[in-house]
Parts: structure tokens; sequence; C-alpha cells
């Protein structure tokens, strides 16, 4: 039989406690990006396929729950138990604005369009902010009817999507009226909702099971029974074949979309895995964990050379990118003051 090949993944270190949220930019044209939420109140933006740290959001005073880039990777959002959801240049590390809420920010979300901020929370409120206009005050959804765990924008940003931390089901809201108009049953609550990057499927993790919605018809398209509890799940994009999900056992595991069988099993983490994502590309996944540690696995078979350049740069632990690679995507980005940028990059 032949022996099977242990995956060794980038172990990016730098977040001194848990990590509890992930999010990839789309592929732009200086790469892509990856955003971590932890609970020791600093998000950290890194190269997504390198897992090299570019920078760290200072300004939070609570524990961050939720974060995202923008589409083109020039902005990031973060949700906090600070009562705050803040806006950040993503280039510099600026603080660009602080949205006030009055309780804990639990998800947080830019529109497709990126002219708008979606958050939700303990308050029961979706809450919508308008970014042209910062300072007026937000369009609130009607009241969800539990305490907000995840949102996401879809069909072009028509409808929004959130899920409770206490109550069972996604609920799918029409963005014009602010009314709920279809709502996906589960049995237990959501931890994690994800729209897939072709926008086909609403992927969600209940715990014991990962489900996939058809995101226009809303029907249920495949219900699969997890081995342990799970917290998160994420499609494969490029090909949909493959999917992920990880939870309490500490392992991320990798899945057939067609057929529920498992494919791979990832150990690493010495801790409860909160969220996983797949790269934009499929090439890689990350997994966040309890443990205060981002890691990255590649999707295929792994060389021998892939593996010793894997395990020398997750033993580096926070890197700093490189002054040229910085500049490179400063350069790319048009930003004016190139000097300023340049120096302020490395402690975003």
């Amino acid at each position: 039989m032949e022996k099977k090949r242990v995956a060794v993944p980038l172990v990016c270190h730098g977040h001194s406690r848990p990590v509890v949220d992930l999010f990839y930019s789309p592929i732009t044209p200086d790469g892509f990006f990856l955003i971590s939420a932890s609970k020791d109140s600093s998000p950290m933006l890194r190269n997504g396929e390198t897992g090299d740290w570019i920078g760290t959001f200072e300004g939070h005073k609570g524990a961050v729950w939720s974060c995202c880039l923008d589409t083109n990777a020039l902005r990031a959002a973060s949700g906090s138990a600070d009562f705050t959801a803040k806006i950040w240049d993503a280039l510099t590390g600026d603080e660009l604005h602080s949205f006030e809420h009055k309780h804990i920010v639990r998800s947080c979300a830019f529109s497709e369009d990126t002219h708008f901020l979606l958050t939700g929370g303990v308050e029961k409120i979706l809450r919508i902010f308008d970014l042209n206009r910062p300072d007026a005050p937000p369009r609130e959804v009607d009241n969800s009817p539990g305490s907000v765990r995840t949102v996401a924008w879809l069909h072009s940003d028509q409808t929004i999507l959130s899920s409770c931390t206490d109550i069972g089901g996604v609920r799918l809201w029409d963005v014009r009226s602010g009314k709920i108009v279809q709502t996906l049953e589960t049995n237990s609550s959501v931890t994690s909702a994800e729209v897939s990057q072709d926008g086909r499927y609403i992927i969600t993790a209940d715990g014991s099971s990962v489900k996939f919605w058809d995101a226009n018809h809303f029907g249920l398209v495949k219900s699969y029974k997890m081995p342990c509890t799970v917290e998160s799940a994420s499609l494969e994009p490029k090909n949909g074949d493959k999917f992920i999900a990880g939870g309490e056992d500490m392992w991320i595991r990798l899945f057939d979309f067609h057929t529920g069988e498992e494919i791979a099993c990832n150990k690493g983490h010495h801790g409860p895995v909160h969220c996983v994502r797949f790269s934009p590309g499929g090439e890689s996944y990350a997994s966040g964990s309890e443990d205060g540690t981002i890691r990255i696995w590649q999707t295929g078979p792994l060389t021998h050379d892939n593996n010793e350049m894997f395990r020398a740069n997750g033993l580096t632990g926070k890197v700093k990118v490189a002054a040229e690679e910085v500049s490179c995507k400063i350069e790319g980005f048009h930003i004016a003051d190139e000097g300023k940028a340049g120096e302020e990059a490395g402690t975003a």
C-alpha cells in the first residue's frame, strides 16, 4: 500500500490569541492577500501566497471577531468586541473610519461594488454603512431574530445573508425592502456561511453538517454529516469539486464535493479550528485556530523542495515582507506619496 504523504503547512505566527476569522482577497494585479482576525485585537495582513506578514492594523480595544478586504484589496474592515467596525487603508494601515455600535460587532462584509459595509452583532441589527458618506447614519435592516454571527452579500448586492449565534438557519434579506425573503433551515446555529466564488452556492457549517444550497433558488443541493463538530467550511473556487472543514478535533479535512468522501486529513493545529478558507485560485487553503496560528496548506501534492521551503518559512515566525515587494505592491496601486506609504506599510 502506498504510504500517504504528510502535508507540511506553512505556519504563520504573530497573533498572541486565538484566530477567529480569515478572509482572502480576490486576485489583484499584485497577487492576493490574506487578512486574519484574532482575539488579540490586532487584525493582520499577509501575502496570500507565501503567508509573509505585511502589517498589523492597530486601534481596536477588544477582540476582533471578523475581518475582510474589498475587491481590490485597497481597504480592510474589521468588527470588534469594542463596539466598533473599522475601515482601514490596506496599504498604509491607517484607520480611515470607525463606525460606532451599541454592542459587540461579530461580522462585517464589503459589498461587491465596494461602496457599502454590512455589519451585524449582538445588537441583533443589520446595518449598511455608505462608505462614500461615512458620517451619514447607516441604513438599518429589520431586526434579526437573534444575535448575528455571520453576514454576506449576494446577487450583486441585492440580497444579504445572515445567521444567528443562538438560532438555527440562514436568513436571506432583500436589500430594497429590508425583509426576509427566504430562510434556509438548519437544526443548529450556523457558525460559517460562505457564498461560492461563482455565486452558485451558499456553503454553511452548522456543527454536525456542511450544507450546500442553491444561491439562486435556495434549495438544498447537498448535505454531508461531519465526523466531528465543525465550525467552518469552504468550497474550492476553481473547479468546485472539493471542500474543506475544520472544527473541534483540531484537524482540517478535505472532502470530495460530489460524494462527501474524505480525501485528506491535515493535522498540525494544537487547538480547535475556528475558520478555514480556500485561496481565490484554489491552489491552497488557510486555517485559523485557538492555538493562535494560521496554517496554509497546499491543495495539490507537494514536492520535496516545496516541503523544505514550507518548513523553513514556518519557523521564521512573523516575517516582514521584503522592502522591494512592499514598494512593488504600493506602486501597483499608484499611491501618490510613495515614500510615506513605503515607510508605513511595515507597521500597518
